[in-house]
């Protein structure tokens, strides 16, 4: 009798990212359905909110945590600095207890928001190395790339790139980044987002009124702009303030949402204003609440009318519940996205945000909702069915041949949604 394989599933998972959870929801729901007798761990930024969330055994990806930070940054950096020489013997013995290791979506290999190499491409770097010494076979999933500037981070990802057993890209843009950096991607696929598999948000009654859902985001640059990164975070509070005025004084009522723990202080900041500044309007136009997930944040969306987002995974929540928005683009991919969803001149980069041109879209939005609103549809269902073929391509090369049939699950069929234990 054979013993099914034991996965580790990889990730920035756990620490609030909405987007990241999104793909393990995805992920998750895949391979409990396709493959019911393999034992499931994460490996993670924040396990004991993972293990909290989907009951799945979870430790940490690196010795050192942020909660091990102390008040003297000496020691702090002492700490991370011993954090990178134990993890050179923890990681090797971690990774010899699995057989599959798999990263689920998110932007792995991106370094659109500022990136240190000795972080997080150092640390899946060295998952991935570990792994193929032990004869562990690893995935990176529908995964999003770019062309890293720095030198060292470039050498991590193609590294780590080449020691996959299994790619596959969310957009032909992350494949050629991977083929620009050096890797060889000609076996490589090409496919839909892994939280086009999730099932769309129950619709939900309807309210009086209409709604827009602004998602806000603690935007600071890329590496590239660290030296004016507060000057650009200043600059988009205050532009994104100033729409959501306008949107009250038009008679718009106001969903704030957010897709990390760092937009906190930004979804603050312009509920703060529009309290001061609309006293007499903010509380019955001004929504705020809180999401703890990617299923939370798909419901909160799909009562909205229309979206205005910049994380590439806000838009894909909307896109998901049918909802026509625009895109205050800080990366590649959330162009990529609007053009898959036939929204492509509705949107404009952030560091160059124009207000004036953002209302002018949004009445252009307005009015064009329920044709969109159909091509979006249309769009999210062959999202949907494509990922089906990827699924079978990965449980080919993970699992082995004679596993693919029962791999084919399309998503919502039965199968078992038991957590899994290790």
């Amino acid at each position: 009798m054979t013993t099914a394989p034991r996965i580790a599933v990889l990730g920035l998972l756990g620490s609030g990212n909405l987007g990241n959870q999104g793909s393990l929801e995805a992920m998750l729901q895949f391979l409990r359905k396709a493959h019911p007798d393999s034992p499931i761990t994460c490996v993670c930024s924040g396990p004991e909110e993972v293990e909290r969330q989907y009951g799945i055994p979870s430790f940490s990806i690196t010795w050192y945590r942020p909660q091990r930070a102390t008040r003297s940054r000496l020691t702090t950096i002492g700490l991370k600095l011993f954090g990178k020489v134990a993890d050179l013997v923890r990681t090797p013995r971690w990774v010899r207890r699995y057989d599959i290791v798999i990263v689920p979506g998110m932007g792995v290999l991106e370094t659109t928001l500022q990136l240190q190499p000795w972080g997080w491409p150092y640390a899946l770097f060295l998952v991935f190395l570990s792994a193929r010494l032990s004869g562990a076979k690893t995935a990176l999933v529908g995964i999003g790339a770019n062309v890293a500037r720095e030198r060292s981070i470039r050498w991590l990802f193609r590294s780590t790139a080449n020691l996959a057993t299994y790619r596959s890209y969310r957009d032909e843009y992350s494949r050629d980044a991977l083929r620009s950096m050096g890797v060889d991607t000609s076996r490589d696929e090409v496919c839909p987002d892994l939280a086009f598999a999730l099932p769309p948000p129950p619709p939900p009654p309807r309210t009086p009124g209409r709604t827009v859902g602004l998602g806000v985001m603690a935007y600071h640059g890329s590496n590239a702009d660290r030296a004016r990164s507060e000057q650009i975070y200043s600059d988009y509070v205050v532009k994104i303030t100033e729409f959501a005025r306008w949107l009250v004084d038009e008679g718009y009522r106001v969903r704030l949402f957010t897709g990390d723990p760092s937009d906190q202080a930004v979804v603050d900041s312009v509920a703060e204003d529009l309290r001061r500044t609309r006293p007499e309007l903010a509380d019955s136009r001004l929504i705020v609440e809180p999401t703890a997930s990617f299923g939370e944040l798909t419901q909160q969306l799909a009562a909205v009318d229309l979206v205005v987002a910049s994380r590439y995974h806000n838009l894909l929540a909307a896109m998901t519940g049918s909802k026509p928005a625009i895109s205050i683009s800080y990366a590649a991919k959330n162009d990529i996205l609007m053009e898959q969803m036939g929204l492509a001149e509705f949107r404009q980069p952030i560091q160059s945000l124009d207000v004036a041109r953002l209302i002018g879209q949004f009445r252009a939005l307005e009015v064009r909702a329920p044709q969109l609103t159909a091509g979006i549809e249309s769009a999210c269902a062959e999202s949907s069915d494509a990922l089906q073929h990827q699924y079978a391509a990965l449980s080919a090369a993970l699992f082995g041949p004679d596993r693919v049939v029962a791999d084919h699950v399309k998503p919502g069929t039965p199968g078992n949604d038991k957590p899994q234990e290790a």
